[in-house]
């Protein structure tokens, strides 16, 4: 393993590499760090040159006076350009960090190999936050900054440094960039691989979680048909399959850069 730091920004970003094959970079989302993703990295490690690290006020990067899709956006770029790799890497998102590797291979098209996307950059069909879902989705935001605020000490691998407000303004900001996605996915060439829950609202049956979890499924099918490159696995699971599927999360990426045998739409049942 090697750690390394980047300055980037007035933001210090902890970056840490190890393992053996292909290059692979690891970009986390929204609310996750470097050390929430371990089992993940620790698999895909056995044959692949990792390269994972924190995002702006995530994790031991440090705070920053701006969190905005841009700014997490630069943080990835200025990551990317600062690695001496062998060859262009499988650049590998979670949630937020999806969206931000799409548009990276948008921009940088001659460096990046392949996508491989878990549960995020999805090109919803419309928004996924309306009118009626602001207060859930505020009381989510709530929530999560107080787990921060409650959780691991100032400098712990854990740690998140956003508000509720921040929490809240970003999935505002998310949700808009997603209505324009589709316009990004045109401008890549390389092989991409989504890997979705099929429950990123939960199983409720009442509520909103339906219509949420019919426009995830919606959003997919409409790339799908746009992009015949694009192949797409819906594991059985909520918008913590990264956590809790993680075993099955690394065989796709290990299968990543090998001709699709599978059709483009795979269903696998949980775990």
């Amino acid at each position: 393993m090697r750690h390394f730091t980047i300055h980037h920004d007035g933001v210090r970003i902890p970056v840490s590499r190890g393992g053996r094959g292909r290059p692979l970079v690891l970009c986390p989302g929204l609310n996750s760090t470097v050390a929430d993703l371990h089992g993940l990295t620790r698999l895909l490690r056995r044959d692949h040159d990792v390269v994972i690290f924190d995002l702006r006020g995530h994790g031991l990067a440090s705070a920053a006076d701006r969190y905005s899709f841009d700014a997490f956006l630069g943080d990835l770029v200025a990551v990317l350009a600062k690695l001496d790799l062998p060859t262009p890497p499988v650049l590998v998102g979670y949630s937020l960090g999806a969206d931000l590797a799409v548009h990276y291979a948008a921009e940088f098209p001659d460096a990046v190999a392949e996508l491989v996307l878990i549960d995020g950059a999805n090109p919803l069909p419309e928004h996924f936050i309306t009118e009626a879902d602001l207060p859930e989705f505020r009381a989510m935001a709530d929530a999560l900054a107080t787990r921060h605020e409650a959780g691991p000490a100032r400098g712990s691998a854990h740690q998140v440094s956003l508000t509720a407000q921040h929490i809240l303004d970003l999935n505002l900001e998310i949700d808009v960039v997603r209505s324009a996605l589709l316009d990004r996915y045109r401008k890549i060439d390389h092989p991409v691989r989504l890997i979705m829950s099929a429950s990123i609202a939960g199983d409720s049956t009442e509520g909103r979680a339906p219509r949420h979890n019919r426009l995830w499924r919606a959003g997919v099918e409409r790339l799908l048909r746009e992009r015949p490159h694009v192949s797409a696995y819906w594991l059985d699971a909520g918008h913590r399959l990264v956590f809790t599927h993680a075993g099955r999360i690394a065989e796709i990426i290990r299968t990543a850069h090998r001709p699709a045998v599978e059709p483009v739409s795979a269903t696998f049942p949980g775990e």
